[in-house]
């Protein structure tokens, strides 16, 4: 089981997970396998002995499938269960959840429908198979209906993974939940009963490492919005670099943001506004920013009432700069998402001036190997296992989300750690850090959490450097990264999001 974080891990998450392991070889037909034997071993624990009758109430999705599964091992060791299936089984779209329907079709009662409450009173057991993780919002027909039956028949219920109604005041409240993995968020004492935690054989790197299945945490433009894109962002950054800002605004609309405005001293903006006319370029000060543009450029950030900041990129370490950005990091901290980069780092507050609203909404910072060495304290050198602790500590202290890039970018919050090992050495080219930092700000910016945003970041710049490095090889550009990353997006949607 997963050692990096004792947390509770959302459905969305645990979905993640799933998706990873199935990439390190471990098939969906093995996980439900293990599932529903291990879900089996724990009704036993609730039943007279055999032949006891027992009821599995499923739903058509791969919840049903660990029910299903679950009633054939009970089958092989001499108990009886009846299945109640709210669905037609023709609407079985999931394979190893078919599979474990057939297995026990026709060796064992099967109802086609809701049952009664009345078929259900005298079973000692009901296992709620209906819904698992991924379930949101209040029950619909026909499960809701199939919820009120074994409420009302009041049989003893063990529910597999997640609750069926966790999140419906409406929704059934169990006796016992076997929870696969780890316990979940939606979970609490008054919406599972007793939670028994069952490893299904997930390995540890499908937890610790990102995988393909971190494309699950993007989220599609709202159909309903004016303009189908969201997500503004607005990067302070340039002056004696024009590049690095570029990069990480067109990084950002790459990824989806709808606007990336560019706030940059009066002497770099006309050369940042030359790389591309997608960007919006507001200059101020003059060659390099100062304390006195500071008022105004808050102003303007109020005004415009971005979804994310992005600060530091190619701002120089000028003092006078330094001290600009720790004022505007100071105001902006806790009202603004910020993501932090290069010369910004030097501005981020010392641990004893962060507190715990820096979470709120939130604060990231991406250094690479070098400025967590400098501005963090990390050691220079040292194995993969502490400079994590040294992340996750420097991570707890300031109360801030902390991405140390490198050969393995590490991902924490001080609490979860994570490590992303997809990269191409070619990568190692300057500015990718910079479209890293845009592409993060631009998930953050569209509705993303701070670290699902870091995991499918780091993630997904890593597949456009490997895709563009199949075409470039070592003479790759970040701007090559930047091309990569809509096509990155879509073949990773589509593993992990297979249509029809």
């Amino acid at each position: 089981m997963w050692a990096a974080s004792a947390r509770p891990l959302s459905s969305e998450e645990m979905a993640v997970v799933e998706q990873n392991a199935v990439a390190l070889g471990v098939t969906i037909d093995a996980l439900m396998e293990n599932a529903g034997r291990a879900v089996a071993e724990e009704a036993i624990r609730h039943l007279p002995g055999a032949p006891a009758r027992l009821a599995v109430v499923a739903g058509t999705g791969n919840n049903g499938g660990d029910g299903t599964c679950a009633a054939f091992y009970l089958l092989q060791w001499g108990y009886a269960p009846e299945i109640w299936i709210v669905r037609p089984p023709s609407e079985i779209r999931s394979r190893p959840a078919l599979r474990c329907f057939e297995r026990v079709q026709r060796r064992c009662p099967l109802h086609v429908g809701v049952p009664r409450p009345d078929e259900l009173e005298s079973i000692p057991l009901v296992i709620d198979a209906l819904l698992g993780t991924g379930q949101s919002g209040v029950l619909r027909s026909p499960i809701r209906e199939a919820v009120r039956a074994i409420k009302a028949s009041r049989a003893p219920v063990l529910a597999i993974d997640l609750p069926t109604g966790c999140t419906d005041p409406e929704g059934l409240r169990p006796n016992w939940t076997v929870a696969f993995t780890t316990v979940k968020k939606e979970m609490d004492p008054t919406t599972a009963g007793e939670v028994i935690v069952r490893d299904i054989g997930i390995p540890v790197d499908a937890w610790r490492r990102t995988g393909p299945g971190e494309f699950l945490f993007f989220k599609d433009p709202d159909p309903g919005s004016e303009r189908g894109r969201n997500g503004r962002i607005v990067v302070i950054g340039g002056g004696p670099y024009s590049g690095a800002p570029a990069l990480a605004a067109l990084s950002a609309l790459r990824s989806g943001a709808e606007r990336a405005t560019v706030l940059a001293p009066s002497g770099a903006a006309e050369r940042i506004q030359s790389f591309s006319p997608n960007l919006v370029v507001r200059p101020f000060g003059s060659e390099r920013f100062r304390p006195t543009d500071v008022g105004e450029i808050l102003s303007f950030v109020r005004s415009a009432g971005p979804s994310a900041i992005l600060l530091g990129m190619g701002a120089g370490a000028h003092e006078d700069t330094v001290e600009a950005m720790r004022a505007i990091e100071r105001e902006l901290v806790g009202e603004f998402p910020l993501i932090v980069d290069a010369d910004g780092l030097a501005a981020v507050p010392a641990p004893a001036e962060m507190t715990e609203k820096t979470f709120d909404p939130v604060f990231v910072a991406t250094p690479n190997a070098g400025e967590f060495v400098r501005y963090f304290g990390g050691p220079s050198m040292g194995s993969l296992e502490e400079r994590s602790r040294a992340a996750r500590r420097a991570a707890s202290d300031r109360h801030l989300l902390l991405v140390v890039k490198g050969a393995v970018d590490l991902i924490t919050d001080g609490e979860s750690t994570f490590e992303n090992h997809h990269h191409h050495v070619a990568m190692t080219v300057g500015g990718a850090g910079d479209v890293l930092g845009g592409v993060i700000g631009s998930l953050v910016a569209q509705g993303v959490g701070p670290l699902p945003a870091a995991r499918l970041g780091t993630r997904w710049v890593g597949e456009a450097g490997v895709r563009a490095a199949d075409v470039r090889g070592m003479g790759l550009l970040a701007t090559d990264i930047v091309d990569e990353l809509p096509a990155a997006l879509v073949s990773g949607l589509r593993r992990v999001r297979p249509q029809g």
